[in-house]
């Protein structure tokens, strides 16, 4: 699976699912959105397997998109995951800090884990070189494409113009001959331990409140802890997250009835089709002066904010309106979404070494 299949599903509600396997992580970096330490918390490999078996034939998240802390911590659990998910149809993907590429080849059971995946992801960063050279990264990664396995590159800067993201793009082209597809983001001086020491952004208000969909809510997020969220930002993930962003619990509800949550809650459908500030606005509610995300946040914390938003989405005319913002978001593509959302000018970077033919 190339990285612009597994972007392709990132605009359609529900397609996907993440696993956030354990909050655990042997790294240190310096803008790690989840405090992760070796101590951090993890749930029991049955909330995650027990939850995957709900998993059918005929209904199934497309792709399974497993995450951490460092979930190659776990990487037998990864392996049985892959193998249910896989069984009833799901393909599957994982991201890595490569904590364990120092090692002069990959360890056995690292590269298990990495054969039972569809799609295997490297992160990197300045942060992340200071525990593991970009060289090691490069070794592993070079003996991974040699066997044909689907690999991709996420590249985070401190913003569009960090010369490390000119130099390591140019340098990933040119090792891999172009075979090699990146994400390209910055740091999210929001979250986690870049709130100590990133600069922060001003928030200025009275600016007409236009709309503009979130592109965070389309995928729930299955915690570390077995919660199940509705949104991928980092804050709400870690918990204890809002009452509207809430999907259930992997220990005590299926796939199906996720989903379904997912696709069927006005305030949900609201975010995904308006935004939160848009919807904050419209209910007479400020804008948080932190801006869109914690506007989001707080949306449920009158219900009568709620209430206003779930029957804006009961208007059959509103109906009309999602359907066309999804429609558009989805047939306008990935690099298109990037060049809207994240860095443009790296945006065609995922589409390296895709097949011919494929959409972009």
């Amino acid at each position: 699976m190339h990285l612009l299949e597994l972007l392709e599903q990132r605009s359609v509600p529900a397609a996907g699912i993440s696993l956030a396997l354990t909050r655990r992580c042997p790294l240190h970096c310096a803008h790690c959105a989840t405090h992760s330490t070796m101590s951090s918390d993890e749930s029991p490999a049955d909330t995650f397997l027990d939850f995957v078996d709900t998993f059918t034939p005929d209904d199934h998240p497309d792709v399974v998109a497993i995450s951490g802390g460092e979930a190659f911590l776990r990487a037998d659990l990864m392996v049985r995951v892959s193998e249910r998910a896989q069984a009833a149809g799901s393909a599957i993907a994982a991201l890595s800090g490569m904590y364990w590429a120092t090692a002069s080849r990959i360890p056995p059971a690292i590269k298990r884990a990495i054969d039972a995946l569809d799609h295997f992801s490297a992160s990197m960063d300045v942060f992340h070189e200071r525990e593991v050279p970009r060289a090691d990264v490069y070794r592993a990664l070079e003996q991974l494409v040699s066997e044909g396995k689907d690999v991709s590159i996420h590249l985070v800067g401190l913003d569009a113009d960090d010369p490390y993201l000119a130099e390591v793009t140019d340098e990933v082209v040119d090792r891999f001959d172009g075979r090699v597809p990146m994400l390209v983001n910055t740091v999210n001086p929001m979250v986690g331990r870049a709130k100590e020491w990133a600069e922060q952004p001003v928030f200025i208000g009275g600016a007409p409140v236009e709309a503009d969909p979130c592109t965070l809510a389309f995928w729930p997020v299955v915690a570390f802890d077995g919660t199940v969220v509705a949104c991928g930002n980092d804050d709400v993930v870690d918990g204890p997250a809002p009452l509207h962003l809430r999907l259930g619990h992997a220990a005590t509800d299926s796939w199906p009835t996720i989903r379904e949550r997912c696709l069927s809650a006005g305030v949900l459908r609201g975010i995904r089709t308006f935004g939160p500030e848009y919807l904050a606005d419209r209910a007479g509610v400020r804008p948080s002066c932190d801006g869109y995300c914690a506007t989001c946040q707080h949306l449920s914390d009158h219900e009568s904010t709620t209430d206003q938003i779930v029957q804006l989405m009961a208007r059959p005319t509103t109906k009309v309106l999602e359907d066309h913002a999804l429609s558009i978001q989805h047939q306008a593509g990935p690099v298109a979404f990037i060049q809207r959302y994240g860095l443009g000018r790296y945006a065609d970077l995922i589409t390296l070494g895709a097949p011919v033919g494929a959409s972009s």
